[in-house]
This record gives structure tokens, C-alpha cells and sequence, in this order.
């Protein structure tokens, strides 16, 4: 029991919110929602990693947790970087639309 609540509800809660990042990976075409489902997927498994360490009572899933948060952190800032420069170059952002970057 984690407060009160029961481990396995931390469990379906993150799995939601895993299972809706990865639908939202595979179905939509804007780059942004993409990665806004990425960060939905990261922070489904920080609260995983946050509920075993608190339930084992060991603090190293919530260390691995601030890793975790800051490599989300440097890949939303390149991930929008290099959007920003696509959408200078292409004017629009839609995967869809990107084939002449396999070139």
C-alpha cells in the first residue's frame, strides 16, 4: 500500500497512460502530438519507476527518474529545434509530407 492505494491501481494508471502514448505514436501525423505522446509514454514510466522504489522503500528508481526527466528534457528541446528548422525549410510540419528527407 503506497498512501493508502494499492500498488496495482499506480500499475493500471500507467499502463493507461503508456498504452494512449503509443496509440497516439502509431496513428498521428503532426510531429508536435508525437512528441507530446512521447512524453506521455516517459512520464507513464516514471510513475512506474516511482511507485516500485517507494514501494520497496529504495530511492533508486526515483534517482533514475530525474535521468529520465532530463534526457526528455534535451530531446524536446532538439526534437523542437529541429522541427523549427523543417518548418522554415518546408513550411509545414505533417510526417506525411516529409519524404525529401530520405534524400
Amino acid at each position: 500500500m503506497l498512501n493508502g492505494i494499492s500498488i496495482n491501481y499506480y500499475l493500471l494508471l500507467s499502463t493507461v497512460l503508456f498504452i494512449i502514448g503509443a496509440v497516439g505514436v502509431m496513428a498521428r501525423r503532426n510531429s508536435i502530438i508525437i512528441f507530446m505522446c512521447i512524453e506521455l509514454m516517459l512520464n507513464a514510466v516514471n510513475l512506474m519507476l516511482v511507485s516500485f522504489s517507494t514501494l520497496h522503500n529504495d530511492p533508486k528508481g526515483q534517482v533514475f527518474v530525474f535521468f529520465i526527466m532530463a534526457v526528455a528534457a534535451s530531446e524536446v528541446a532538439v526534437g523542437l529545434a529541429i522541427l523549427t528548422m523543417i518548418y522554415r525549410n518546408i513550411k509545414h510540419i505533417d510526417t506525411d509530407l516529409l519524404t525529401n528527407l530520405k534524400n
